[in-house]
């Protein structure tokens, strides 16, 4: 693990794998509840090709972080990201997100397309303004009404409590009681971000968002993920110019870890494009 210093913090990151020439470096921006860590499962096949350098936001893991303050959002994300990419060579870089952390690549690939050469997001997540969804109502999703439900048990005390409401939600019921311990520890490591994240206030997707986006992208969704990110996948991909996208077949959102050699296969292909 290396740490480097942007925007005042200090971001950790693993820097793993030398690339064959001329490949760009991936970055790899990790979602909700999650770390640099949430990886491991693809890095040995992807740094076969490519240096692979995976990021874990403010106040993630390694970071201990108490919930408290506003310095958790999807724009000082953003702002972190690129900061970070700023001070990577060689650049263009390869950025790939998952979850919450597609959103975040999404940010950056509006605000700063020349420091990526493509754009890889794993069911971003989000929400879908009415330019993009006919059924838009203001107001916070079922998600982030479950999100806030979860934090405010985390925030009581009770850790396990709060990430079973999560887990449960976004996987089916009895998803926190079937996970493997490693990965609930992993999930415990960063359950205070639950807190700031209900206080995100990250805007909605825009048709006008996904048409802004000119660099090549690839989107890829588990076949059998449930709920709205399905939704967010196809409407962004529809409006994002000469997008491709790729369902990995018996896989739900955390599709990597549960498919790890197809979901290498598709990232690599799409990369060497």
């Amino acid at each position: 693990m290396q740490t480097l210093r942007v925007n005042g913090y200090d971001m950790a990151y693993l820097d793993v794998g030398q690339g064959q020439p001329g490949a760009a470096p991936l970055v790899c921006v990790h979602g909700s509840l999650c770390d640099f860590r949430i990886w491991s499962a693809v890095l040995g096949p992807l740094t076969a090709r490519h240096r692979v350098i995976a990021v874990s936001l403010r106040h993630f893991f390694p970071d201990h972080w108490d919930g408290v303050g506003d310095t958790y959002s999807i724009v000082q994300h953003v702002d972190d990201v690129i900061a970070f990419i700023e001070r990577i060579e060689p650049r263009p870089v390869d950025l790939m997100g998952h979850s919450r952390g597609g959103h975040i690549c999404f940010r950056v690939a509006q605000r700063r397309p020349d420091l990526l050469r493509r754009l890889i997001l794993a069911e971003p997540g989000g929400e879908l303004d009415g330019t993009l969804d006919p059924n838009y109502k203001p107001g916070p999703s079922p998600l982030a009404a479950r999100i806030a439900a979860s934090a405010e048990v985390i925030a009581k005390g009770d850790v396990d409590g709060g990430l079973q409401i999560f887990m449960d939600a976004l996987e089916g019921p009895g998803a926190w009681k079937r996970l493997p311990a490693a990965q609930k520890q992993q999930l415990r490591d960063n359950a205070t971000t639950l807190i700031g994240q209900t206080r995100d206030q990250r805007p909605p997707f825009s048709r006008s968002d996904a048409e802004a986006i000119g660099t090549p992208t690839l989107f890829i969704g588990g076949a059998n993920t449930r709920g709205t990110l399905p939704l967010v996948l196809r409407a962004l991909a529809t409006h994002v110019k000469g997008s491709r996208t790729e369902m990995i077949a018996g896989a739900t959102h955390p599709m990597f870890e549960q498919q790890p050699q197809r979901y290498c296969e598709i990232v690599l292909d799409f990369l060497a494009g």
